[in-house]
């Protein structure tokens, strides 16, 4: 990490009030509202303790949509990894991967139920929307420098070498994404939040079972009724449910992971080779790297998805303290055959795994929003087991117990306890940062210099908002 950026706060910039702008969702010109500001730097932390609110960064605008007013509430949509099973559709997307890197195969036939994926258009556009509507015009460069000079000259006292330079790696991330948002190669490339499955799926509802086995459990009850002791042979020890056929000895029985199905062997003489790539992106997020840390560290990334040495898709991601956040999923539509947003998605969740074991704390895979408003744009829901969160306590709840209020009402308080509050609500706002003219001093102290009450109601927005945890960590830039 860059020796400055370990004494760099988050610095941003907060735009008053409410904007409204054209929803990518329903297609409503005005009906999707939400609140934002822009991050000219922020820690890892403090981008998790703010999804944890709600907001989510498009680049480097960090938005939260006003739950209680946009036309499709937007809530915050995590899966829990460590207890996750692929389901009957995941695991034919991976089984489809692996069929065509083996043996060239392409799946033919009716794609009804395969998942789907959102278009562009249906998953970002209103982010991008938003921010062409701001028109934001900051002076970037001239922050920086204030910044650098800032942090840097304490630094330079202590006698700490400056920042270094930006890694190659860094440098061909950047151009890849250029490249490949730019809209000029010939294929042009989609970008996408996370996979889609099944079309017009009802969550609600239980998961379709195979008609092999029904029968199973038919004639299972069948033998309970005739011998309601229970005393079959074969049958499992007392409190688990019976089963028709004595287990085997062989690991043949035991359903497959998301690793084994992730990493089954292929032939030597495979049709074709995926590799992987990482590298770190640009972003709002100070890049860390601390001693208990995963091993890439903390904040953004490119995975990058090769096919015979031909890129086709590239997952945007951050590794924050306790999850892996997804961000957007670029891809060569000639590849859409594959399901690349499916299977980028069981990816991350295998990774979030894999980083779960260096660091315990990080246990968790974000997948933005989930709208459930929007048929479309439910497939979120799919990845099982997952919670949503409450837009008033911010408490994580189940997911299964938030459909049925979902389908009474386009807005829910999840907590269902009446006398539960914001427990991370501002309660001191003097007590905010700011950073202003060079100077960081207490909200409290900038307003008597400044006798800035003006300011006073964007201010206390900002930090009822963001929670008192992040307004007293994170700089408000004021000009």
């Amino acid at each position: 990490m860059a020796s400055w950026a370990a004494f760099s706060p988050s610095i941003v910039e907060y735009f008053e009030g409410e904007d409204s702008y054209r929803c990518g969702y329903c297609k409503n010109e005005s009906g999707s509202r939400s609140n934002g500001m822009w991050a000219h730097s922020m820690t890892v932390q403090d981008y998790q303790d703010l999804i944890d609110r709600g907001w989510r960064r498009s680049g480097k605008y960090v938005y939260k949509p006003v739950m209680n007013q946009t036309c499709c509430p937007q809530y915050t949509i995590r899966c829990r990894p460590l207890q996750f099973q692929p389901s009957k559709s995941h695991k034919k997307v991976l089984k489809k991967m692996l069929k065509f890197l083996a043996k060239g195969e392409i799946s033919k036939g009716n794609c009804e139920d395969e998942p789907m994926e959102p278009s562009m258009d249906e998953s970002v556009a209103g982010d991008f929307a938003l921010i062409n509507k701001l028109d934001i015009q900051c002076d970037h460069k001239t922050l920086s420098d204030d910044l650098k000079e800032t942090f840097e000259s304490g630094e330079k006292k202590k006698g700490k070498s400056p920042k270094k330079e930006e890694p190659k790696e860094l440098i061909q991330s950047q151009h890849i994404e250029e490249k490949l948002g730019s809209g000029e190669p010939s294929h042009p490339v989609k970008v996408h939040m996370a996979p889609k499955p099944g079309k017009g799926a009802d969550l609600s509802k239980p998961p379709c079972r195979k008609a092999k086995e029904i029968r199973k459990e038919r004639k299972r009850l069948k033998l309970m009724q005739q011998n309601p002791a229970g005393e079959l042979e074969g049958f499992q020890a007392q409190g688990e449910p019976p089963s028709l056929f004595p287990p085997k000895a062989n690991k043949s029985n035991q359903p497959k992971s998301l690793e084994d199905l992730i990493f089954e062997s292929l032939p030597e003489n495979a049709s074709h080779k995926l590799e992987f790539t990482r590298f770190l992106c640009s972003s709002p997020l100070e890049a860390e790297n601390p001693p208990h840390g995963p091993d890439c560290g903390y904040g953004s990334f490119h995975q990058q998805y090769w096919l015979d040495g031909r890129i086709i898709a590239v997952g945007v991601i951050d590794i924050l303290p306790y999850c892996v956040s997804s961000v957007y999923l670029y891809y060569d539509p000639d590849y859409s055959f594959l399901s690349l947003g499916v299977y980028s998605a069981l990816r991350e969740i295998g990774f979030t795994r894999q980083l779960h074991q260096k660091t315990s704390q990080l246990s968790y895979y974000y997948m933005g929003f989930y709208i459930h408003s929007c048929p479309k744009m439910k497939y979120k829901g799919q990845y099982r087991p997952s919670d949503l969160l409450c837009p008033e306590t911010y408490v994580w709840v189940p997911i299964e117990q938030c459909l049925s209020l979902l389908e009474n009402s386009k807005y829910c308080r999840f907590n269902q306890d009446p006398e539960a509050v914001d427990e991370g609500r501002s309660k001191e706002p003097d007590r905010l940062q700011v950073f202003h003219k060079k100077a960081i001093l207490p909200y409290g102290v900038y307003k008597r210099q400044r006798e800035a009450a003006a300011e006073e109601a964007a201010v206390l927005q900002y930090a009822r908002l963001v929670g008192q945890a992040c307004a007293e960590r994170m700089l408000l830039l004021r000009n």
